[in-house]
């Protein structure tokens, strides 16, 4: 094939593909190689998101919600569960409309089941991307469903075929696929090789319990995707053991087709990949720039803090309070005298602004910086030393000082 066949080819796949990112890769961490490919995030934090224990978005705040994503720059959206309540439908109706009317109605993805019932609840939604859940263990296929794999490719297949009929696409879900391969590889294979021949358009491989390392997830992600190359596979973490970021790395080194993401790291249990600290991770050490609105972060995750009512860790990576707030005065002092502690990690890039904590590791960089965003730019020499020694006996009663306290103190 010549170098004109070639990107005539790959033209041809995204003028079908229209959601895809093309993202050229030149970097390479760890010594694995990354080439120019195609790859897509799925944002489910209003399906994956909402399974956390005690939150609900009522269909303002998903709508809210749903606009925001898209406004950043992600492409495909997980907004509900089917069959769940009125509310829940009322939410998808709300997002297909707003969807259609921008182009996007292909975009919007609800999670489906293996029944009739299922596939007519998103049909009268007007989606049509079903994301249909299957057993991807021969635990979860014997013991839960109490069917032989036979079985479940029979219902599977009438499922795929019904929904078709309604004019809604379909993407399956292995459920417990990180499980199968290590227990059952064989009843995996057998899956996706049947499965490959449905019209299913992406298979989706998650880590429902969490119970990957990095290592096993390049590992089994590379083997799957080896054997099923013109198969197009998505990744969902789950952070059980803090890894769905790493983990997530890790499958953008297989050249994985999809990735699974929510905002503020929401999900069943302790949560997915978080959006925002794989896109910038992915970024930063491996040159895929995913073109999205960064410095829109911090504000789409207060958005998400103030409707889930789960307050983000002020340690929380990327947009976490703390991680702009310098606390110690060799910190501020280094700054000040040539950002000397800032990293590409720069408040402004994210939507917020940089911080010098007042406290008991306080120095005079520190008080001054703070003084001049208070517009005091030549305070007297005698209070900042004054200053500095009042505020380190505060912080050491473990007082919180504001930028509102020092301006009394100085006026004092």
């Amino acid at each position: 094939m010549s170098f004109f066949d070639i990107i005539i080819a790959v033209f041809i796949k995204i003028l079908k593909n229209p959601i895809y990112l093309i993202l050229s890769t030149k970097n390479n961490l760890n010594k694995h190689k990354i080439t120019s490919y195609m790859i897509e995030i799925l944002d489910t934090t209003l399906r994956d998101g909402e399974q956390t224990p005690n939150i609900s978005f009522n269909s303002e705040e998903k709508l809210k919600i749903v606009k925001e994503l898209f406004s950043i720059g992600i492409p495909r959206l997980e907004v509900a569960s089917s069959l769940a309540v009125d509310e829940d439908k009322k939410a998808v109706k709300l997002i297909t409309q707003y969807a259609k009317s921008i182009n996007k109605l292909e975009n919007i993805e609800v999670l489906g089941f293996i029944n009739k019932k299922s596939i007519d609840w998103i049909s009268e939604t007007n989606c049509k991307t079903v994301n249909l859940l299957a057993k991807g263990s021969k635990k979860h296929c014997e013991l839960q469903l109490k069917k032989t794999l036979q079985e479940h490719l029979t219902d599977i297949k009438e499922i795929v075929n019904y929904a078709l009929s309604k004019n809604i696409q379909s993407n399956i879900y292995l459920e417990d696929w990180s499980s199968g391969m290590i227990q059952s590889k064989e009843y995996v294979f057998e899956l996706i090789e049947n499965l490959t021949k449905l019209p299913i358009k992406r298979i989706m491989l998650p880590d429902t319990l969490g119970i990957l390392s990095p290592d096993q997830t390049y590992d089994l992600l590379k083997e799957i995707i080896t054997k099923f190359p013109n198969t197009h596979f998505d990744y969902h973490a789950h952070n059980d053991y803090n890894l769905a970021t790493a983990n997530t790395l890790q499958a953008l080194k297989t050249n994985i087709n999809g990735i699974h993401v929510t905002i503020n790291s929401l999900g069943e249990r302790t949560g997915n990949c978080d959006l925002f600290s794989i896109t910038t991770v992915a970024k930063d050490f491996l040159n895929i720039d995913f073109k999205l609105k960064e410095d829109q972060f911090y504000q789409l995750s207060k958005l998400i803090e103030d409707s889930s009512k789960i307050d983000i860790p002020k340690n929380h990576p990327i947009i976490g309070e703390n991680v702009h707030q310098q606390t110690a005065g060799i910190h501020a002092d280094g700054d000040k005298k040539g950002d000397l502690y800032k990293t590409k990690l720069k408040a402004e890039r994210f939507g917020k602004e940089q911080e010098y904590a007042l406290g008991k590791q306080s120095g005079t960089a520190t008080i001054l910086i703070n003084l001049k965003k208070l517009g005091i730019k030549n305070p007297d020499k005698n209070k900042i030393k004054e200053l500095t020694v009042r505020i380190r006996e505060l912080g050491q009663e473990k007082k919180l000082i504001t930028k509102e306290d020092l301006l009394k103190l100085y006026n004092q």
